[in-house]
């Protein structure tokens, strides 16, 4: 660990005090944005999306689940693959538990992946998830919101509101959707790559003890990340 200065109670306390500061900045212009994130437009969505779930076909209209808001996590397990993403393994295990308050907020929580559904609740099981999981592979939906791409698609794929060589043909995302009382779907949002940070609280936590997340020197930022039951220890 680096070795970092060490001062009296004191001197402590007002360097904290100092950052403090920083802090109630940063999160009163973090409040800002988020409003300005609510803000944004929205587009109807025209496309019939039908999905598949433990019970059977389920539309799009349909995950909302009695909620206005929809948060839909494009967990990355593609068509052929055995086993998911182990880093959106990652961030799904920030999700889990956390349906019931959602509800009480008017939103509900769905993964989307390509994989078939099979594949998705096997996998699911393994990991001890009870988050709503289903399978977008009977439709477009993951290409049209950006995170599959063809093979011939990876020297310039669209991700993250850009085009740029990709390495596999599943990204990783986030979409958010409201439904009005007519029953109409609109997107109202998306992000992808480092827009996903704030939705993982291991990472948030680890961002606030000495080592940070430790990642500086490895072959790529989560070169370290196991699925859970992947860990030696």
């Amino acid at each position: 660990m680096q070795q970092h200065k060490i001062v009296s109670r004191d001197e402590w306390l007002a360097a904290r005090k100092a950052l403090l500061a920083k802090e109630r900045e940063f999160t009163h212009e973090r409040d800002r944005l988020s409003a300005q994130r609510r803000e944004l437009p929205w587009v109807r969505v025209e496309e019939r999306y039908v999905f598949e779930g433990r019970d059977g076909k389920v539309a799009l209209p349909e995950l909302f689940a009695g909620s206005s808001q929809l948060i839909v996590y494009h967990f990355m397990f593609g068509q052929d693959w055995q086993e998911g993403c182990p880093s959106c393994s990652f961030w799904a295990d920030n999700y889990n538990g956390i349906a019931i308050h959602l509800k009480h907020r008017d939103a509900q929580l769905v993964a989307v992946s390509r994989a078939p559904r099979a594949k998705l609740e096997a996998y699911r099981k393994r990991m001890g998830w009870s988050f709503t999981w289903v399978s977008s592979l009977g439709n477009s939906f993951n290409r049209d919101y950006h995170v599959s791409f063809a093979p011939e698609e990876l020297k310039d794929a669209y991700y993250n509101y850009d085009r740029r060589g990709f390495g596999v043909t599943e990204a990783p995302g986030l979409s958010v959707f409201a439904k009005d009382a007519a029953g109409d779907v609109f997107h109202t949002y998306s992000c992808y790559a480092r827009g996903l940070d704030a939705m993982n609280s291991a990472y948030q936590l680890l961002d606030l003890v000495p080592k940070g997340r430790d990642e500086a020197g490895l072959s790529h930022p989560m070169a370290w990340v196991r699925r859970h039951d992947r860990y030696d220890t």
